[in-house]
C-alpha cells in the first residue's frame, strides 16, 4: 500500500522527511520550486559562473572540467529529488525513513569527502610528485573567485556522494531487517538502481583526474563500493521476497 500523495512536483515535504538539499530547495526564498526548475536555477548558475570566470581570467582549458563537474552534480541533485519523492510514497517502516532522512548523516559524510579532498589538493598533491590539481588547471596562482567557484563546486559534489554512500548504507540495513511485498520491492529495487546508476555518472569526470592516482582510486573505489552495497541490499531484498507480507512492523 502506498502512502497518498500530490502528483505535483511542488508539495512541501514535513522536516525531517527530505534530504537536506531538499528542505534547502524548498526554502529558498520561500519558493516552492519544482524539480525543473531547482535544477535549471543550479546549473545555470554554477555554468554561467564558470564561463565568465574562464573568459575574464583567460582559463578556456577548465571549461570542459568545470561543466562537466556541474552537470555530474546537477543528475545528483535530480536523482535525490525522485529518490526521495518515490521513497516518502511508499509504506516504509518509519525507522528506516528516519534514518535516511531525518539523520543528516549524509551531510557528515559529505563533510568527510570534502575535507579529504581539500587536505589532498592543497597539503598532499603538492608534497608528492603527483602534478597539482589546481595548478594544471587553473597555472600557479589560481585567481581566488576561480578557486572560490571550484571549492563550492566541488562541496556540491562531495555531499551528492555523501548521499549516495548513505542511501546505499541504509539500503542494505533495512533489506537485512525488514521484508517487503512484491510490489514494494519492486520500488525500492529500482531506487537502489537509481542510486548505483548515479555513482556510474560520477566516472565522466575520470578523463580530467588520470595523472591523480589517489582520486582514481577514490572516484573508483567509490562507484564500485556503492554498486556492491546497493547490489547486496537488492538481492537480500529478492531473498525475503516472500517471508513477510508487510513492511509496517
Amino acid at each position: 500500500m502506498r502512502r497518498s500523495t500530490s502528483r505535483s512536483e511542488r508539495r512541501v515535504e514535513p522536516y525531517g522527511e527530505t534530504w537536506v538539499y531538499e528542505s534547502i530547495v524548498g526554502a529558498l526564498l520561500g519558493l516552492h520550486l519544482s524539480d525543473r526548475q531547482a535544477i535549471t536555477l543550479q546549473v545555470g548558475l554554477f555554468e554561467v559562473a564558470v564561463l565568465l570566470l574562464a573568459w575574464w581570467y583567460d582559463l578556456g582549458s577548465a571549461v570542459l572540467p568545470g561543466t562537466v563537474a556541474v552537470v555530474v552534480a546537477a543528475v545528483g541533485s535530480v536523482v535525490m529529488r525522485r529518490f526521495g519523492r518515490r521513497t516518502r510514497r511508499l509504506d516504509l517502516p518509519e525507522p528506516y525513513r528516519r534514518l535516511l532522512f531525518g539523520s543528516s548523516i549524509e551531510v557528515v559524510l559529505g563533510v568527510f569527502a570534502f575535507v579529504a579532498l581539500v587536505t589532498y589538493v592543497f597539503v598532499f598533491a603538492p608534497r608528492s610528485a603527483v602534478p597539482p590539481l589546481f595548478e594544471r588547471l587553473f597555472g600557479s596562482a589560481a585567481p581566488v573567485p576561480v578557486t572560490f567557484l571550484t571549492l563550492l563546486i566541488l562541496w556540491d559534489l562531495c555531499y551528492r556522494i555523501g548521499t549516495s554512500w548513505w542511501a546505499a548504507l541504509v539500503a542494505l540495513w533495512r533489506s537485512r531487517r525488514y521484508a517487503f511485498d512484491a510490489e514494494t520491492v519492486r520500488a525500492l529495487r529500482r531506487l537502489d538502481a537509481l542510486n548505483v546508476a548515479f555513482a556510474l555518472t560520477q566516472l565522466a569526470m575520470v578523463p580530467f583526474i588520470l595523472d591523480q592516482p589517489v582520486l582514481l582510486l577514490a572516484v573508483g573505489g567509490h562507484v564500485v563500493a556503492v554498486a556492491v552495497v546497493s547490489t547486496a541490499a537488492i538481492w537480500t531484498l529478492r531473498v525475503r521476497d516472500g517471508h513477510v507480507p508487510s513492511a509496517s512492523t
